[in-house]
Formats: C-alpha cells, sequence, structure tokens
C-alpha cells in the first residue's frame, strides 16, 4: 500500500468506489470485487505500523457487517462518512444512500433505538466540535482529533507519552528481523495466499534473505515457535471467557458487550477493537515490541494461574502494544494464528527435509539446528527416531471398497482388527518407560502406568523398545473388549472384572535397532519372536494374511457382524511412514459412500455459535427426537458438518430460532437437555423444524444425551428431509430399535460389490448352506489369531408394529389383509386398470397414500412375475417401478431371497436391498417401513483350501 493511500484513509472511516481489476477480495465473503463492480471498503489501521489499509467488502456484504455488529462500534450513517462520495454517480449516490437509510432503520428496529447512538461523523475540516464518541476513541491510533483528545487526557496518559517515545527511539537502530512488527507481517503475508507453495515460499524468503534482502538475523527456532503455537503448545490457562473477562477489567468495558461481540468468532478481533475503543488503556501510534519480548510475556504468562496475576501481566504489557500487536498476541494465547498454515507450510520453509524430520522426532529446536547446519536445501538431511522422544505415528485413509484395497495393496496385505480404544506409543529405556498418545502428548497414568510390570515379561530379552498399539478394557471372563469410553478413571471402576490390556501391532525401534525402514513382514517377525502374550495384558493385535478379494469381503462381514470396529489393511512390503496415510482403514460407514452407515431421521431442535470463518452464525446444531409418550423432545446428537457455505447462510433466516445463550433457565419445558447440551439458540416451535438425516459411523451410548443416551458417532447431515416433519421423523421408541439392531444385525449386503470374477471356482457350493465355512488356513509363518464369530441362525423379523413374519427363506406371497373396504375396492381397480387409469389416481377424491413416495424400485430378474400383484400395489401406493435399463436411477433393490451369495443384478452401490415383506408391512402400516429389518444379507461363498 503506497503512503498517498494510507494518507487518504486517514480522512474517513470508509471509501467507496468501483472495482479497477477485480483482485481486491470482500473481507466477509472472501470472493473477488468484480472490475467494475460497487465496493466499499473499511479504513482501518495496517499491521505494520501507524498507517492505514482498506478492508474492501460488497456492497451487501457490508451492510449486513453492519447489523450484526455492536450499536457504538463505527459505521456509514450518511455520505458525509464515506471518502470518493463526489466521484460516484448520481445513480450510485442514490442507491447507497438507500442502504444507509434502509441500515439505520433496521439498527434502530434490532436495539429499540429512535435514532442513531452517535452523530454523524464528518472528519471535515471545516468542523471544529469533535464528536464525543467518535473521532475521540480513534486519536489514540489515527492522530485524528489530537486537540479535543489532550482537552479530556488524564496527567497520567501525558506522562506516558514521552517516555513510548524514548522507549521508540531507543529501539530504531534494532534489526528489523528482532522486530514483532515483521512478525506479524509475515503472519499477514501467509495468510493472504492459498496455495501451500506459497504460503512455503513466503516463510522460506523471510527467513533467507531477511528484511534488509540479504540475510535474516533474527532466530528461526524462535520464530517457528511462535509460528506453531498449535503444535508447540504453552498452557497458559486462558479460555476466551476468561481472556474477556480480563480485559474487560483492564480497558473498564462492558463485559457483556464484549462477549456479545465475540460470537462473531474472533476473539482476538474482539479484544483488538475494545483496545481501539477504550479510555483507559490506549494503544500506541507504532509498534515497538521485539520477538524476545513476546515470547518472554508467553513464557512468564505460562506459569500463572491466579487470575491477580494475569491481570497485572497483561497490564503492564498492553500499555507497548498497538492494536494490531494486541490482536496477534491473543491469537498466540489461543494457540491459532489463523493463517491456515501448520508444521508442513512452516518447516518446509526452513528446508525441504524440515518437515519429514520432524515427523521422526518431535523435538523442534534439535530439527531446525539439524537442518540450518546444512546450509544448501539440495543436501538431504535423513529423518531419525530417538528413543524416548515421541515418534508421528503412521496413519489409515478411509478405504471405501474392496477394490481399492487390492489396488493399494498388490503384494497381498495384513488386515488387523481396528479396536475401538486409545492408540499409545511405547517407549523403553532400560527401566525407563514413556506412554504417548495419537496426538503425542503423554498418556494418563491410571491408563497405563501397571504395564511397567508386564512389558519385562512379554519382552524379556528387550533393553530398548518402541512399538505402536492401542489400549482397551478387556473382560477378563469372555475374552471381549469393551466399548469405546470405558478407559476413564471413573468408568473403569464400574468393571470389576475387567483390565487394561495393551494389543501391539508394531515395533518401531528394539535392541538399538530401528525398525521403521523395513517392510512390515520383517517388523511382524520380530514381534513374533520376541514377544510373549500375557493374557488380558499384552497381547497381539489379531489379523489375517489377505490376498484375495474374496477373503478380505469375507473378513469385513465377519468383523462388522460381530460388532468390532473395522480393519486396518497394510501393505506386507510397506515400511512405517510416520505421519503419512499409507494405511487403509475400513469401516462400515465407509464402505460404498457410507450405504452402510447407521442413519435416523433427527429434528433440529437448537444451535450454537461458529467459530472462525463461520463465527456470528449457527453453525453448529443440537439434533433430537420426540416421544409422543411424554410429549417432550430428547437431545440425540450434535453436527456441524454437512452443509455448504450457502445452504448454512440461508438456515440462519430459515430456521427459526430464539436466542437463549446457553442460560439454562431459559430452556424450553418441551426440551430435555443436560447442562453440557443447552445450546446458543433453541427452536422458537420444534414441531415448524425440519428434519434432517444424520449419518454416523455407529449408534452409541452418551451420558450427556437424553434419548436414553443414545447417540451417533462422527455424525454428519447427508439429507435435509424436506417430505417429512416431526410426526414422520424418528421418535425415541424407533430410536431405540434402531440402536438395538444395529448391535444385532449388521447389513452388509453391499459387500457384494465386490469382483466375481473368480466366483466360478466356489460356483457349485449349495445355496441353501448358510453357515459360514471357517476362515482360510493360516498361511505358514505368519502371525494369526483368528476372529471369533457367534453362530447366528436368524436374523430377528418380528415387529411389534406388524402382523407379518418373515421367515429366512423366501415365502410365497399372500394377500394382505384389508385396511379398508374402500382401499380394497380402489386396489381391486387397480388390478383391472391400465397404466394411465393408475397415474390419475390423484383425481380421486381419497386417493390411496403415497407410501412410496421417491422410491426408485429396481426387481431382481424374476421378480417381475413372482410379486406381480404387489408390485401393482407398490405403484399404486406412490412408488415408481424402473426398467432394467433405468438401474442407474434405483433407490432400492427387490430380491426374491433374503440373503445374496454373489452380485446377481446391476445396481448402483447406495441402493438399499430390500426383500417383499418391506412392501408388505408398509401397506399394513399405511406408512414407509424402516428398511432394516427387511435387508438382503449377503453370505459369500467360502473357498475351502484342499
Amino acid at each position: 500500500m503506497s503512503d498517498n493511500e494510507e494518507t487518504a484513509s486517514e480522512e474517513k472511516p470508509f471509501c467507496v468506489d468501483r472495482a479497477k481489476q477485480g483482485r481486491a477480495a470482500c473481507k466477509k465473503c472472501k470472493e473477488k470485487c468484480l472490475a467494475g463492480e460497487i465496493r466499499i471498503a473499511k479504513v482501518v489501521p495496517s499491521p505494520f505500523g501507524a498507517g492505514k489499509m482498506k478492508n474492501w467488502h460488497h456492497l451487501d456484504c457490508i451492510f449486513e457487517q453492519f447489523l450484526k455488529q455492536r450499536v457504538t462500534t463505527k459505521r456509514i450513517e450518511s455520505p458525509n462518512d464515506v471518502d470518493g462520495w463526489d466521484d460516484l454517480s448520481e445513480e450510485d449516490k442514490k442507491e447507497i444512500s438507500k442502504r444507509i437509510e434502509e441500515s439505520e432503520n433496521a439498527i434502530a428496529e434490532k436495539y429499540g433505538i429512535k435514532a442513531s447512538p452517535k452523530k454523524p461523523n464528518t472528519n471535515s475540516p471545516s468542523k471544529t466540535t469533535p464528536n464525543k464518541k467518535g473521532p475521540a476513541r480513534r486519536n489514540s491510533t489515527t492522530g485524528a482529533g489530537s486537540s479535543s483528545s489532550s482537552n479530556n487526557a488524564k496527567s497520567s496518559d501525558k506522562e506516558k507519552t514521552p517516555s513510548k517515545a524514548t522507549h521508540s527511539s531507543h529501539k530504531e537502530g534494532i534489526n528489523k528481523d528482532l522486530l514483532f512488527k515483521e512478525f506479524r507481517r509475515l503472519v499477514c503475508d501467509v495468510s493472504n495466499v492459498n496455495s501451500y507453495i506459497e504460503k512455503s515460499g513466503i516463510v522460506s524468503n523471510v527467513f533467507t534473505k531477511g528484511s534488509d534482502g540479504k540475510s535474516f538475523k533474527g532466530n528461526i527456532t524462535q520464530w517457528c515457535r511462535l509460528l506453531l503455537p498449535g503444535v508447540v503448545k504453552r498452557v497458559y490457562n486462558l479460555q476466551n471467557k476468561q481472556l474477556i473477562k480480563l480485559f474487560s477489567k483492564i480497558f473498564s468495558t462492558d463485559q457483556t458487550a464484549m462477549l456479545e461481540h465475540s460470537k462473531q468468532g474472533d476473539i482476538s478481533e474482539t479484544i483488538q477493537e475494545f483496545f481501539q475503543e477504550s479510555k483507559k488503556a490506549k494503544p500506541i501510534k507504532k509498534s515497538i515490541l521485539t520477538i524476545q519480548e513476546v515470547d518472554d510475556f508467553l513464557e512468564e504468562l505460562s506459569k500463572m494461574t491466579k487470575e491477580d496475576e494475569q491481570m497485572n501481566h497483561f497490564k503492564t504489557f498492553v500499555s507497548k502494544c498497538t492494536a494490531n500487536d494486541l490482536k496477534i498476541v491473543v491469537r498466540l494465547v489461543t494457540h491459532d494464528l489463523r493463517m491456515n498454515a501448520g508444521a508442513k507450510h512452516i518447516l518446509d520453509g526452513v528446508h525441504p527435509d524440515a518437515y519429514s524430520v520432524y515427523q521422526s522426532s518431535r523435538d523442534l529446536d534439535t530439527v531446525i539446528n539439524r537442518c540450518l547446519k546444512t546450509k544448501e536445501s539440495s543436501v538431504r538431511v535423513k529423518a531419525s527416531i530417538n528413543l524416548m522422544t515421541p515418534v508421528q505415528p503412521m496413519l489409515a485413509e478411509a478405504c471405501k471398497s474392496v477394490e481399492q484395497a487390492m489396488k493399494k495393496c498388490p503384494n497381498g496385505m495384513f488386515a488387523e482388527i481396528k479396536y475401538d480404544g486409545e492408540r499409545v506409543q511405547l517407549h523403553k529405556h532400560g527401566s525407563d518407560f514413556k506412554y504417548f498418545s495419537r496426538n503425542l502428548k503423554p498418556v494418563l497414568s491410571h491408563k497405563v502406568s501397571h504395564f511397567k510390570d508386564y512389558i519385562p515379561q512379554a519382552f524379556p530379552h528387550a533393553k530398548d523398545l518402541i512399538l505402536d498399539s492401542e489400549i482397551l478394557m478387556i473382560d477378563t471372563i469372555s475374552g471381549k473388549p469393551l466399548p469405546f469410553g470405558t478407559l476413564g478413571v471413573h468408568k473403569k471402576n464400574e468393571f470389576k472384572d475387567a483390565n487394561v490390556c495393551l494389543f501391539v501391532f508394531d515395533c518401531l525401534f528394539y535392541n538399538g535397532e530401528s525398525l521403521v525402514k523395513q517392510p512390515i513382514e520383517h517388523r511382524k517377525k520380530i514381534l513374533q519372536e520376541n514377544m510373549t502374550e500375557i493374557p488380558n495384558r499384552i497381547m497381539f493385535s489379531e489379523m489375517e494374511i489377505i490376498k484375495k478379494p474374496e477373503e478380505l469381503s469375507s473378513m469385513i462381514a465377519k468383523v462388522l457382524e460381530i460388532g468390532l470396529e473395522g480393519l486396518v489393511l497394510k501393505d506386507t512390503k510397506g515400511i512405517y511412514e510416520p505421519g503419512k496415510r499409507h494405511w487403509l482403514k475400513v469401516k462400515k460407514d465407509y464402505l460404498h459412500d457410507g450405504a452402510m452407515a447407521d442413519t435416523a431421521d433427527l429434528i433440529v431442535l437448537g444451535a450454537w455459535y461458529g467459530t472462525g470463518k463461520k463465527g456470528g452464525m449457527m453453525s453448529v446444531f443440537l439434533m433430537g427426537c420426540y416421544d409422543p409418550n411424554t410429549q417432550k423432545y430428547y437431545t440425540v446428537t450434535k453436527v456441524h458438518t454437512g452443509h455448504d457455505d450457502k445452504t448454512l447462510e440461508q438456515l440462519q433466516t430459515e430456521l427459526k430460532m430464539v436466542e437463549i445463550s446457553a442460560d439454562p433457565t431459559k430452556v424450553p419445558s418441551w426440551l430435555k437437555c443436560t447442562k453440557t447440551m443447552i445450546p446458543d439458540f433453541v427452536a422458537e416451535n420444534p414441531k415448524k423444524q425440519p428434519v434432517w438425516e444424520i449419518t454416523g459411523a455407529e449408534f452409541t451410548q452418551h451420558e450427556v444425551h437424553t434419548a436414553d443416551g443414545i447417540s451417533i458417532r462422527f455424525p454428519r447431515v447427508t439429507k435435509i428431509r424436506h417430505d417429512k416433519n416431526w410426526k414422520t421423523a424418528t421418535t425415541l421408541e424407533e430410536l431405540k430399535t434402531l440402536y438395538q439392531n444395529s448391535k444385532e444385525n449388521i447389513d452388509v449386503r453391499l459387500l457384494m460389490n465386490v469382483s466375481d470374477k473368480n466366483d466360478g471356482e466356489s460356483s457349485n457350493s449349495s445355496n441353501n448352506d448358510k453357515t459360514p465355512t471357517k476362515a482360510k488356513k493360516k498361511q505358514e509363518g505368519s502371525v494369526v489369531n483368528p476372529i471369533k464369530t457367534e453362530n447366528k441362525s436368524k436374523r430377528k423379523t418380528d415387529h411389534s408394529e406388524t402382523k407379518i413374519q418373515v421367515s429366512p427363506k423366501r415365502i410365497k406371497a399372500e394377500d394382505p389383509e384389508p385396511i379398508k373396504q374402500e382401499k380394497e375396492n380402489i386396489n381391486q381397480d387397480i388390478n383391472s386398470s391400465s397404466k394411465s387409469e393408475i397415474d390419475s389416481l390423484d383425481k380421486i377424491k381419497d386417493p390411496l397414500p403415497n407410501v412410496f413416495d421417491n422410491i426408485m424400485l429396481l426387481v431382481e430378474n424374476g421378480g417381475q412375475e413372482e410379486f406381480e400383484k404387489w408390485l401393482r400395489y407398490f405403484t399404486a401406493y406412490g412408488g415408481v417401478l424402473l426398467k432394467p435399463e433405468e438401474w442407474k436411477k434405483a433407490s432400492h433393490v427387490l430380491h426374491l431371497e433374503d440373503s445374496v451369495k454373489k452380485q446377481n443384478i446391476t445396481c448402483p452401490k447406495s441402493a438399499r436391498h430390500v426383500i417383499v415383506e418391506w412392501i408388505k408391512d408398509s401397506i399394513s402400516n399405511n406408512s414407509l417401513q424402516d428398511f432394516r429389518p427387511y435387508s438382503v444379507r449377503w453370505e459369500p461363498l467360502q473357498i475351502n483350501d484342499t
């Protein structure tokens, strides 16, 4: 920004023009202001000194922002507030004047005021009488209206001015690379670009050339620690509300007003704005802080726990800050610089190998020092792991099909049970032990302290050791793992016959030798030769060696049927790559784009404010269900994913909500929720709220929710159900049934999409044999613990609301019991009617209900004749029957049998596979039944080794 632009922007708080090149982005919506489009800028302090800069907005966006901000915050109240007004056309002036008038009326209505609380701020040279609330509060940063300011200033403020000037001149000789202003500049530059290459390039340029363009004179390690506050964390014991409480006292301002402003999502901007408006603590004009001073301040703050200590510490520091200084310091305290850059962006700017080395050794100082010794970026720095220093764990990406797994692991794979526990990295050095979590934090001692007694027994010859493992509670009587969450210190006491067990699946270091570059089959062999299992204490992770698609699909089916979380698949030749997602994880909600996931149709009962770019808007939603027995609504889950930005923006006006600000006294009587689930907003009328389809990994038990403790793990919105309302959404009783069914019956029908090119080998197997054969024999030399499966002879098919019972085998279709004589007569008419007559049913005075509305049905070969009569009923009740060539449209597939041994029809992966009883029961009950109890099972043919 030029000096001329800075000078001009000081005259008035806003400016207007038409975009010239279309490069500037709107500060609110982040979209470009197109060339020729009218735009308005808010003139704000520059983050690089005492000058000004322009934050451009679309016309709609800036007036929306005015309506959201506090009533005392500066806004456009008249054309006199806008620089460049005289250069506008008469048409543009008329349009903006109309917007100003509408904005003032909306603000007056919102806050219940008759007129604007502030007089128009003209900032005109001809005006000599200062505005009390306008220019005076900006004087400390802009320098405007200094005569007015001096009349109102306290003597203590006058005394501070020369000391600050002296301090500033004292630091004029300091190299710019040591100044906090340069750090802020880098943060701003990185924030303003989107691509990874550009972000790393900016960091590299600063660390190479410095501010003088020759060389960097600062401490790169110190800079990196501050640039990565979320990675190298100091603990400050200060959350957003505590920060607002502290600064409201320091600024002598209204704490409630600060809390209200903070709902826009950025606590640092709230504190910055109130700092600028404060009459007690005023920001200085030019940044004088050094990076060392900021680092020292944060280090001291991390040692403080008492509010008075923190208050005095901030008071002293604030007197040396500009508004932008304090904004960035607050972001350092909250561990988020909001520049969309992580460790990889920053460390790649230090050296091309810095990030990979950091993944193997999480010691930032050591990593940077090693990289800086190698001045040339072309010289490689090798990664190495060290005992007692955490190693970034290797991760797994979602696997959506068997075909994907076979393609990713062409050498065959180790298929390991995915336990629903906690990842633990165990380090042993002599008699010393350390345990790190998935996030490389120390694990709570009550979970792992006893392992020091068992590891020497399990590894009698191991002096040094690094293990990758999972811990979970295991029932010592049944040998079965207990659910996720039972590792808590209080939960453990509820299970007397259970132990915390360490399931070991990898070895990264053994007796002085790093194994990360060795293939996993070698690492498994090390474990097999050197580890002795201690039942229910130290055990091998269960696994099988898989080489064929049908073997994998069969194992997935068995794992899901017995209620385990899933599988982790690893190429037999794969090395251990810290931080890389080169393993595969199979869970039922991943397979076939989530078609096997658990779902429920829930009502939007409340909402919370979002954070970051979603600040100031409802972006987290409280979902629940209705109980007709108590006529109350119960909470099930909170969801924040699934909506795009456009839909989220529409929901702000479509959802009729009442703000209660998480106040327990304002929770309506119709809502049953625990204290931790009280939202910022509740529904104005729950009977008018929309219904959303919520999909998750599984139904779980969670005490914070009131729907009988039932919740959904990893929830996301998959559909807005316009066809449902509060009456037809999932009720509490239906939710209990879904929860029970999800634990008893796992629908694995979609696994039949596995390539059947090898099915001919087992084509002679009997179709009536429904008992799975035992898995393939252990391969010689492999470490395999066979998966024990329960023999489930039949699925439960009795439903309290229906009179039809489904046999495991296909039943011959029978006529339904008449619902009403009138409907029976209509059905008889349908049997002899043409298609055109059926299509005209909507003209009948009392037509059949659209039970199968939006259902697109594809029928298995032979089903058209077998279920001819029922398919006519299906069409009459609103369903659409597809031809085989229309298979891509199918939402459901009707099968002759309730089990399928190989793929026998072409259909979309997302289609639901059902038996004819689903149609019968839906007609009998006059409402669409949940498809799950009528799902077709997939029972793949087994291949016996001979």
